[in-house]
């Protein structure tokens, strides 16, 4: 069954697996702002939250990175907070360095779509990711979805961050 998001009200289809609260965090490759290939696996030991928007070049994105970014700066050492786009890394090194984000670590799905594919987030029409955040355990259990069905709305940044101190 297709799952679907809005932009602007009009109807947009996900495709890929679905990932599930408690199920296992699927491995993905992205890649970083120096071109390297990064996976889920790197950020083994760590509590990961993940950030997920369709591109930084809209409001409501440039938005969730810094919001993110501001919020991960009071984080316990345990916790790494992960920015993920279909940007290319040069827009994203651009971003990262005019709005000085330096507490996310903000990463590119553009060459392999894994992240969006094994996630389930990638919108099949645009080939961009849907908007949202997730919560990955130490253990690489999925402890926390946030979806948010009308991509040009805002993350509930509450709900997630309230998510994450519940499991610190």
């Amino acid at each position: 069954m297709d799952r679907t998001v809005t932009f602007k009200g009009a109807s947009l289809t996900l495709t890929g697996k679905r990932v599930k609260e408690g199920g296992r965090a699927p491995d993905f490759k992205l890649i970083s702002q120096d071109l390297r290939e990064v996976t889920l696996s790197d950020f083994d030991g760590k509590i990961k939250v993940i950030n997920f928007f369709p591109s930084l070049d809209t409001p409501v994105c440039d938005l969730q990175v810094k919001e993110f970014n501001k919020k991960a700066l009071g984080l316990s050492p345990d916790v790494v907070v992960i920015g993920i786009s279909k940007d290319l890394p040069f827009a994203q090194a651009r971003f990262c360095s005019a709005n000085e984000i330096k507490n996310e670590i903000v990463l590119s799905d553009y060459r392999f779509s894994s992240f969006g594919l094994n996630y389930g987030f990638l919108i099949k029409e645009l080939n961009l990711l849907a908007r949202g955040s997730l919560i990955i355990d130490k253990a690489r259990r999925v402890r926390y979805i946030q979806l948010v069905n009308e991509i040009t709305h805002a993350v509930d940044f509450d709900a997630v961050f309230n998510k994450l101190q519940g499991l610190l």
